[in-house]
């Protein structure tokens, strides 16, 4: 990742982990030791994710993350964990090196998707449910540039993101209240 100058992100159904706040990757990462029956190395885990995220910040790397908008309702954490997640990404949003922008729900998608990470034109990486498998083919790699150039021109970003983001915000917001009662 370090050496990548452009990283594009496709995440279909949750927040990308280089926009993930510690809660919400803790809350991702509990869920995956007690699902695999792995080693609790939970802590560590979060504070890795969080120091992968400091690429944001540094260096002349450029990002390009596309997340669907189930990601923005999919309960991770409960109402206080994904108020913040939704928080973050606000903020996140405006990031001088990231451009950030979001499938909305009704899309006509190009084929069956899963998340997958580009490295400039070296690398894909595809997470599954048992391993992370790692693409360098050049022909496939082409095909992820194109499905990813479709998810993009497809997404809404700016001014429309962040009022999908808000809207998820307000029906959280609103159940919340709903839940607790006059």
């Amino acid at each position: 990742m370090q050496q990548a100058k452009v990283m594009r992100v496709y995440q279909p159904s949750l927040i990308p982990g280089l926009l993930q706040t510690a809660e919400y990757a803790s809350v991702i990462l509990r869920r995956s030791i007690k699902f695999h029956g792995i080693p609790d190395d939970l802590e560590e885990g979060v504070a890795k994710r969080l120091e992968r995220q400091q690429v944001l910040y540094r260096g002349d790397h450029r990002f390009h993350l596309l997340m669907g908008e189930q990601a923005l309702y999919n309960d991770v954490g409960g109402d206080s964990v994904m108020r913040g997640q939704l928080d973050r990404l606000l903020a996140a949003m405006g990031l001088p090196r990231i451009t950030f922008g979001i499938v909305p729900m009704g899309t006509e998608l190009p084929m069956q998707l899963t998340n997958f990470v580009m490295f400039d034109e070296r690398r894909v990486t595809v997470e599954g449910i048992t391993a992370e498998l790692t693409i360098t083919q050049p022909r496939e790699i082409k095909l992820y540039h194109r499905t990813f150039d479709v998810l993009a021109g497809q997404s809404v970003t700016g001014e429309v993101a962040r009022e999908l983001i808000l809207e998820a915000a307000s029906r959280r917001n609103n159940l919340c209240k709903r839940k607790s009662g006059p």
